[in-house]
């Protein structure tokens, strides 16, 4: 099988944009997985419409990185009846993949966000809302107690049967020194200790993180290795972890504060557009702002967080007419750059960081930005 094959390729995809990272709502990863062919050329864009099609398809695409999934809202016929389901039953003609990192890129560390807020000037920067993730390999963790005896045999099982993993560490596991007790029934057999006798031994709390795939095994090794007739383990489900460096939105604390007319002109030169909408503050000219914040897309659900940072300044692609007016009343100006303004200017940025990983991966594709793809909505 090439190394271009589409799972290599999604797999990198991915790792550059986790899909855990995706908010819950969000429809990301393969939407179409073409005719099985070796990627030869990957072409990106922020919404995939017909023209975008043609064009990835005359530039030889195998597979179409679309930031904006295309196939959103649940289709319930594929008879071309919406424009969506034309785009995907050419795609399928084609032989041409299609797949959507979304809120992924936006929420990744390096991803459109951090982009985006790049423009505004040095200082330290921090999600409006932090990403809670968790590494499969630690989405439960076992704890058992065993005699001290047995704890090396009981340790090995688990890490032999694929628990015990913590990112590129294996055989992870804490054990601490306690005391149990036991009062063994009529019909046990008990390793230790007589029937009906209250017994008290000496005994180690070992813990050790686990998959949920590897659980299974892991307790049924687990089991095996255990001297006990009975053994005593619990399995927890562990909760996600915040990510200070992850999430939705972006949050500057400049290291020199700038102004709004700074700022505008700052942001018109990052995105190439000559206009933006601005909402002031009441009774504001040339405000000062020492904390400003950013969206990609749509930004309006941010408001809360943007006021919790402490931004006097926020900046998305889109409101409606009363987040801008809530956003005024809270102390907070707004600019609007027009929704994927805010996104199109990834795209090279995001081609770079592809050609950089397959590089890595020893993988061989070429990554195009489409030409077709543009802003849909225009000042005249």
């Amino acid at each position: 099988m090439s190394n271009n094959a589409l799972h290599a390729v999604v797999d990198l995809l991915n790792a550059l944009a986790p899909l855990s990272l995706a908010e819950r709502w969000d429809k990301v990863g393969l939407h179409v997985v073409g005719d099985g062919r070796a990627i030869a050329r990957v072409c990106l864009t922020i919404d995939l419409l017909p023209e975008v099609l043609e064009d990835a398809a005359s530039l030889g695409a195998d597979l179409i990185v679309a930031y904006h999934p295309l196939l959103f809202k649940p289709l319930e016929r594929l008879d071309g009846s919406v424009w969506q389901s034309r785009v995907a039953i050419d795609a399928v003609r084609k032989g041409i993949a299609i797949y959507s990192p979304h809120t992924a890129l936006d929420n990744v560390a390096g991803g459109v966000n951090d982009w985006l807020i790049g423009c505004m000037g040095e200082g330290t920067r921090a999600p409006l809302q932090q990403a809670s993730s968790l590494d499969a390999s630690q989405e439960y963790r076992i704890v058992v107690f065993v005699p001290g005896d047995a704890v090396d045999r009981v340790r090995d099982a688990l890490t032999a049967s694929g628990a015990g993993h913590i990112g590129d560490y294996s055989a992870c596991s804490f054990a601490a020194h306690g005391g149990g007790t036991f009062l063994p029934g009529a019909s046990t057999h008990p390793v230790i200790g007589t029937r009906g006798k209250l017994e008290r031994v000496p005994e180690l709390r070992l813990e050790v993180p686990c998959s949920r795939h590897a659980l299974a095994a892991a307790l049924a090794a687990l089991r095996r290795a255990h001297p006990y007739e009975e053994p005593a383990f619990d399995v927890m489900r562990m909760e996600s972890r915040p990510d200070a460096t992850q999430g939705a939105g972006r949050m500057v604390e400049l290291a020199t504060p700038a102004t709004t007319s700074t700022i505008i002109a700052r942001v018109k030169a990052h995105l190439g557009v000559q206009s933006l909408l601005h909402c002031a503050r009441l009774g504001q000219s040339d405000t000062l702002h020492e904390r400003v914040a950013v969206c990609a897309g749509s930004g309006g659900s941010l408001l809360d967080a943007v006021v919790a940072s402490g931004a006097s300044l926020f900046l998305t692609g889109e409101m409606s007419h009363h987040e801008t007016i809530l956003a005024r009343a809270r102390g907070v100006e707004i600019l609007l750059a027009g929704h994927t303004n805010t996104e199109r200017g990834f795209l090279p940025v995001y081609a770079e960081q592809i050609r950089a990983a397959s590089a890595a991966r020893g993988l061989s594709f070429d990554v195009c930005v489409s030409t077709a793809d543009r802003e849909s909505l225009r000042l005249v």
